[in-house]
């Protein structure tokens, strides 16, 4: 490791100095070294930092931050293969957690952090390998490994055990807001210094002698670095275009392309290998218990790019990837099965299927018959690939919405078929005793990916449906007056009547606006998806800001005019999924989803079918005891008896805070469960996790573990924010081992129950704490007149507007320049940006005071005890204190003092001093109660790598502050006078700004 970053250190100066001087090295030295050791800006730095940087032109800025955001890239890059090492090594050596390191509930899933991939300067090259050494200690907490030896010890019934692994349901949803905001062009050439980086190694010991080949090969890879580093210094960080939503789909599919397809496989065989060990009558789990999910090209909440054709064609452009992975594989197994039926037997069901093939695609036969007249599975293979090409070239027709050539030629209308053909082979070998471990994996992608890839999943909100209504009711005249009038009650009533009756209430030509128009169209899009790839492509329906029963009916008559749903039968093909967002709908999601189960014509849907309720016993009483007779199995293409509820991170923490939205949804996932009990219904809870902490993000190991009851029960599907695709899913093993750390976690919460969560007086507290949180972060967020100047003014969010990162609007329509219609990713990347962090932890300080004020010792010694004892609790401080540990308060000052106007320095200080004083509380408590001296004490090497990339992105701060500063100065000149009086142009200043946003969030490791 200390060799590697000695490497990098040397190639990265060697291009400056080629590149920009060695003038320009000697800078960013004399920048990097005024940090101080804790990694904190301090007054005296400040001040030396600005007179360096103001003495800098523009040119020059530009070339500091670029250099500083490369190095951030380099030493990320070089960080992440190391980590993966590290999991390898773990491997190597499959050891068991003691009892006292699970039960302690300090639980780290060490590549799930947002601090996971620690930044350093050259000069802290020790202290960062110090850290990997320690790391490479950890026993593999979070792994099958460890898993399952713990619950053999702790004679967890077997039978449990396997019903479980039976339904054992991992949903993993890739969105796109805001993407990663490094091009996919830079991702390439990190990639490329990646693999070249490999490649010394193997040429050179730790020590940088010749180990493996000639001297002139290591001097010669050094050479390829050098010129690909140059390259990369060569090309430009930002976006030329905003990029579209097919840009975006191409994004998520990359990660598919590179990691995932290949990677799934091993993730199977390794949850089989490891249950075998342990318990070797189990039967493992679907080979699908880890699915994926994608809202890209299908989210359409908020983004009007995305239309009913732009669905169409990202389910398209999934099948042309999948289906062109599946056709190299097939030629490969050509090449691999070269068996001869001289030397092998074959069953009759493959010589039938060989003549079947020959009628349906006689050329094949025609041009290969003889080459491959002995060797029947090549033969079969060929034809198996004949198939799958003309399938391509029909999705390709599909794809630009042109009419098929050859429409009558063999080919696969499902993966079903394709994979039937695969198994038909498999058998063949098998029962002549052979195996082909390449057939098997082929397999195991078909049976995970199918045609489709991943499931696709619509959003919209939730009065773009209300308003739809409106229009066509008003357009048909049918109701007294305009449905937006109507109250709940009302609207509940026509709406249960009206989805009773087959009648069409949509006419075929649309005559309405053309939002109501693309609502319409969005379900009928759904229909045709489901009738060309199948059912599965898209069964889920979200309806984000969800408030009502009738947001979901309104959803559910949108789709039976969509012929989605029967009325007749109460049979569907999708799902409809409120999203419960705001704190307020999070507490009413309870009385929402019990009036909904008490509707007959939902509860039939649920259940399959008005047949299937036939069979059933419903329980109506809520507080009943006694449980539901179980159901039959339904005709219905959807799960029987399952109900999907999604819960909203990012608005409910923008609306209340952090402790108070963690509070809010822990309680609602228990609510949510009782209620589902209740009634005999599946639940399945969705998290629309953030990447960061202020939007839900963190260890999603802990998390998991920190979730109420049983909520779990096998089940689970969480959101993978586009932030954070790269730092998960760029290498293989990080990916596996992340994926494995969420399955293991979800194995874990469900088996092991505790029961902390249903002790009424720690609720109490909790409620207590989470209601003076709120008040407290409402009253500077809502209250505080000042702030909203203030936060536009000392945050670089209007800049942050014009980086070209996602195809969706950083505002929702309104267009007000207000807090309430500004998205959460925005709001939170700014304060990440200006070293506040503030929505992760602001109001936390001031709840836990006013509640030690009434007993000081009593009330600590709990808290401690909470802290030791309850998982949620745990995770709340353990995520507050890493965000304040990467908290800067003298940076963050520094962004008031100079981007504050003068008129409004006096106004904004006090903003700012009563920020920092609930930081300083805040600090300070979670260091009482988590009994530490210093921040992340109980996490070394976490603290030393927060540490060291505070102490590296300090020197960019200062260039930020200084290009954001000249930048608004020049737009303010022009607007007053209409002329610019810098020398510099308004594009040549927003560029530069625009690269320090760039190269923070490289050094932070997120955005939003």
């Amino acid at each position: 490791m200390r060799h590697r970053l000695q490497v990098v250190e040397e190639l990265w100066e060697s291009v400056l100095r080629q590149e920009c001087g060695q003038n320009m090295v000697d800078l960013l030295r004399e920048l990097r070294d005024l940090c101080s050791p804790e990694g904190q800006a301090t007054n005296d730095q400040a001040s030396s930092a600005v007179k360096l940087i103001e003495q800098l032109n523009i040119n020059e800025a530009i070339r500091a931050a670029r250099a500083f955001a490369l190095y951030f890239q380099l030493i990320n890059i070089i960080e992440q293969e190391y980590e993966q090492r590290q999991q390898l090594s773990r491997y190597e050596v499959e050891t068991e957690p003691t009892d006292a390191e699970i039960a302690s509930n300090v639980n780290y899933s060490s590549n799930q952090r947002e601090d996971d991939a620690p930044v350093s300067r050259g000069i802290a090259a020790e202290l960062l390998r110090k850290n990997y050494l320690e790391k490479a200690q950890v026993k593999p907490k979070g792994t099958f490994a460890a898993l399952f030896p713990y619950l053999f010890k702790l004679n967890v019934p077997p039978q449990q055990i396997q019903r479980l692994i039976a339904h054992l349901d991992v949903r993993l949803v890739f969105t796109a807001h805001p993407t990663e905001i490094v091009r996919h062009t830079i991702r390439d050439k990190q990639r490329q210094v990646v693999q070249l980086l490999q490649k010394l190694d193997a040429l050179e010991n730790h020590s940088g002698a010749t180990a493996g080949g000639y001297a002139w090969e290591a001097a010669d890879v050094r050479e390829q670095l050098l010129e690909e580093i140059r390259l990369w210094w060569r090309t430009d960080e930002l976006h030329q275009f905003k990029p579209t939503v097919l840009d975006e789909v191409d994004y998520a599919l990359h990660y598919f392309q590179e990691v995932l397809f290949d990677g799934i496989p091993q993730l199977y065989k390794r949850f089989k290998h490891t249950l075998s060990n342990t318990f070797p009558w189990l039967e493992p789990p679907s080979k699908n218990f880890c699915s994926f999910g994608s809202w890209v090209g299908s989210d359409r909440d908020g983004n009007p790019s995305v239309t009913p054709e732009i669905t169409w064609q990202t389910a398209c452009y999934q099948r042309k990837m999948v289906l062109g992975r599946y056709i190299q594989s097939v030629k490969n197994l050509i090449e691999l099965l070269s068996v001869s039926m001289h030397w092998s037997d074959v069953l009759p069901d493959l010589l039938e299927s060989l003549e079947l093939d020959q009628s349906q695609l006689s050329e094949v036969y025609d041009a290969l018959a003889l080459r491959y007249r002995q060797e029947p599975y090549r033969l079969k293979l060929a034809y198996v690939l004949k198939r799958l090409e003309n399938t391509r070239d029909r999705n390709l027709a599909l794809y630009n919405r042109e009419t098929p050539k050859n429409q009558d030629s063999p080919l696969y209308l499902s993966g079903d078929d394709f994979l039937a053909e695969l198994r038909m082979i498999q058998r063949n070998l098998t029962e002549t005793g052979l195996s082909c471990r390449e057939l098997e994996n082929l397999i195991c992608q078909v049976e995970i990916f199918g045609f489709n890839l991943t499931q696709l999943d619509i959003r919209q909100e939730s009065s773009r449906h209300a308003d739809a209504l409106n229009e066509i009711l008003e357009y048909l005249q049918i109701l007294p007056q305009p449905y937006n009038e109507l109250s709940e009650e009302q609207r509940v009533a026509w709406l249960t009547g009206e989805l009773q009756t087959r009648r069409p209430l949509i006419p075929a030509e649309l005559p309405f606006s053309e939002k109501t128009n693309d609502v319409i169209e969005t379900f009928r899009v759904v229909r045709s998806l489901q009738q060309e790839f199948g059912l599965n492509i898209c069964q889920t329906y979200i309806i984000s800001m969800c408030r009502d029963v009738s947001d979901v009916l309104e959803v559910l008559l949108l789709a039976k005019e969509a012929r989605l749903f029967d009325p007749a039968i109460a049979v569907g093909t999708i799902q409809v999924v409120p999203l419960f967002e705001t704190v307020e709908d999070l507490q009413r999601s309870r009385s929402v989803m019990r009036k909904l189960f008490e509707l007959p014509l939902y509860r039939a849907l649920l259940a399959g079918g008005y047949e299937q309720t036939k069979t059933e016993s419903v329980v109506v009483d809520e507080n009943s005891s006694s449980p539901a007779s179980p159901a039959s199995p339904a005709p219905s293409p959807l799960s029987p008896n399952l109900q999907e509820v999604m819960l909203g991170y990012s608005d409910s923490n923008k609306d209340s805070g952090f402790l108070s939205s963690n509070w809010e949804i822990h309680k609602a996932q228990k609510s949510l469960q009782q209620i589902a009990e209740n009634y005999d219904i599946n639940l399945r809870i969705f998290h629309g996790r953030g990447g960061s902490v202020g939007r839900g993000g963190g260890p999603a190991y802990e998390a998991i573990l920190a979730q109420p009851g049983h909520s779990i029960n096998g089940r689970i599907k969480i959101t993978e924010q586009g932030e954070v695709l790269a730092s998960k899913y760029s290498l293989l093993d990080l990916a596996l081992y992340h994926m494995e750390t969420i399955t293991t976690a979800v194995i874990q919460a469900s088996l092991l129950r505790t029961g902390f969560d249903d002790i009424e007086p720690w609720n109490e507290i909790m409620e207590e704490l989470a209601a003076r949180s709120r008040q407290h972060y409402r009253a500077l967020i809502y209250e505080q007149p000042d702030f909203v100047d203030f936060f536009h003014e000392v945050t670089p969010i209007e800049e942050i507007s014009q980086l070209q990162i996602s195809s969706r609007p950083a505002r929702r329509p309104s267009g007000k320049k207000d807090l309430t219609s500004l998205r959460a990713i925005p709001w939170v990347f700014s304060w990440t940006q200006t070293r506040f962090l503030l929505p992760s932890w602001y109001g936390v300080g001031t709840a836990l005071q006013e509640f030690l004020n009434e007993e000081p010792e009593e009330h600590l010694k709990l808290l401690r005890y909470f802290y030791v004892k309850w998982p949620f609790f745990k995770m709340v401080i353990s995520k507050a204190e890493m965000t304040l540990a990467k908290v800067d308060m003298q940076m963050a000052h520094h962004y008031v003092q100079e981007l504050s106007k003068p008129e409004d320095q006096l106004r904004f200080a006090k903003v700012f001093d009563q920020i920092a004083s609930e930081f300083y509380l805040t600090r300070d408590l979670v260091l009482k109660i988590t009994d530490h001296n210093r921040l992340l004490d109980g996490d070394p090497v976490l603290q030393r790598s927060v540490q060291l990339r505070n102490g590296t992105i300090v020197p960019l701060g200062f260039i930020q502050v200084s290009l954001l500063k000249r930048l608004r100065q020049s737009l303010n000149s022009t607007a007053t006078s209409g002329v610019i009086h810098s020398r510099y142009s308004k594009g040549e200043l927003l560029r530069g700004a625009l690269l320090t946003i760039n190269g923070i969030a490289a050094g932070m490791r997120n955005t939003g």
